[in-house]
């Protein structure tokens, strides 16, 4: 189907290009949300006459988009959740979630504006895109733990793994100490009364 975009659409074309997209796109999508009209003779017409209004418009929500990216990108969400001690979530942190969270923090955020590429599986630090406008996107982190304790480690750069990998050296080394301790203790018990170092050799009498 051939449509004229209202809006610039990413990676599909600028407000006013004429494009061919699915059918099943345009339906489900684009002419619903007002992104875009069929290319038709009337439409077009209909699109050359409202151009400077719609431009007019774009600039202002763009304008109010970059206000709020400016408030939100590099901001950091924290979502809780149960994993095993690998790492891997039971489940998966969707769009939805991080809307919801980032909206529980004071923005207005709308889950089709979340960009996941995939569901999140795995505890730690993500970046996630959030599209404000066709033209503006900003970047916040979502920081996945089983704890607030873990979010706030998480938050200083360390991983699950990390930590893990801490824990089992200081384990290692405990273990190590302790051996030391033991053949430590075994030396003192079995050390002979030498004095100087050196022994003290005691001659039996001769007879005869």
């Amino acid at each position: 189907m051939e449509i004229v975009l209202l809006q610039r659409i990413e990676k599909l074309g600028q407000m006013g290009d004429v494009v061919s997209v699915k059918d099943g796109y345009a339906r489900n999508f684009l002419l619903p949300l007002g992104k875009a009209l069929r290319a038709t003779k009337s439409n077009l017409v209909r699109f050359e006459t409202e151009r400077a209004q719609l431009e007019v418009r774009n600039l202002e929500q763009r304008g109010e988009a970059e206000a709020a990216a400016a408030k939100l990108n590099g901001q950091q969400f924290v979502i809780i959740r149960q994993a095993s001690e690998a790492g891997s979530l039971y489940g998966s942190v969707t769009s939805r979630d991080v809307a919801e969270i980032a909206t529980e923090g004071g923005f207005t955020i709308e889950r089709g504006q979340v960009v996941l590429d995939r569901p999140v599986k795995e505890l730690g630090l993500h970046p996630v895109r959030v599209v404000l406008h066709p033209e503006v996107a900003a970047t916040i982190s979502v920081n996945v733990a089983r704890s607030k304790e873990e979010a706030t480690l998480q938050a200083t750069g360390k991983s699950i793994q990390d930590l893990r990998a801490e824990e089992d050296t200081a384990a290692e080394f405990e273990i190590a100490e302790l051996f030391d301790d033991i053949g430590g203790a075994a030396d003192d018990e079995g050390e002979s009364p030498l004095v100087g170092g050196e022994s003290t050799l005691i001659e039996e009498p001769k007879t005869g």
